[in-house]
């Protein structure tokens, strides 16, 4: 799989498939299938911390969706102290690109005074969305994507938010759970089968 150019089909089919690429700092791409993967959940067990949920009622940022996703990949890929490499490389923000001109791929987008300040992006089939990164350049910004983003996912009927791992205890006050990966196709193949919708 890997000596072919990256393209959206391959994108679609390995996501189909449970698997995910990501590059190395020299940009060869490699595919991950990890034993444990992370889910958000889209029930009840979703949780928005107190201080959190009064901040996205404060009318503070404004949401926009696919209006910035060029910049919004980019800004995932950006590193930053701390993260010296990225696994987006320019090879996947290509493919991802024309996953979205497909409409197959989204980005949630945090703006305040004009200044695209977080968000995230990441690929639907049926009713999976596959998460793939997320940004912030202000306090709480991609945090706030994610809850609007949870909120978008349940009035289109999706059932499965896929946030591949968890990195760092922030995901977990949202309710993240880690499932073994034979769990994880089980619900993989259980949304495929969803015919769920992404609202413009």
């Amino acid at each position: 799989m890997r000596d072919a150019m990256l393209t959206p089909d391959m994108l679609i089919a390995a996501y189909r498939s449970g698997i995910f690429p990501m590059a190395n700092a020299g940009g060869r791409i490699g595919w991950y299938e990890p034993k444990i993967r992370a889910v958000i959940p889209l029930d009840a067990g979703f949780r928005v911390p107190g201080r959190l949920a009064r901040t996205v009622r404060s009318g503070r940022f404004e949401l926009r969706v696919n209006t910035a996703f060029a910049a919004v990949i980019r800004a995932c890929a950006d590193t930053a102290p701390g993260r010296e490499t990225t696994w987006i490389s320019e090879e996947i923000i290509g493919a991802y690109h024309e996953l979205h001109r497909r409409g197959a791929a989204h980005s949630v987008e945090i703006w305040r005074e004009g200044r695209l300040v977080g968000g995230l992006y990441g690929v639907t089939i049926g009713g999976l969305f596959a998460g793939e990164s997320m940004f912030h350049s202000e306090r709480d910004a991609s945090k706030v994507a994610l809850v609007h983003l949870v909120d978008r996912l349940r009035r289109g009927g999706f059932v499965l938010l896929d946030s591949q791992y968890i990195v760092g205890p922030h995901m977990l006050q949202f309710g993240t759970v880690e499932i073994p990966c034979a769990e994880y196709q089980r619900r993989l193949r259980a949304a495929l089968r969803v015919n769920a919708r992404w609202e413009s």
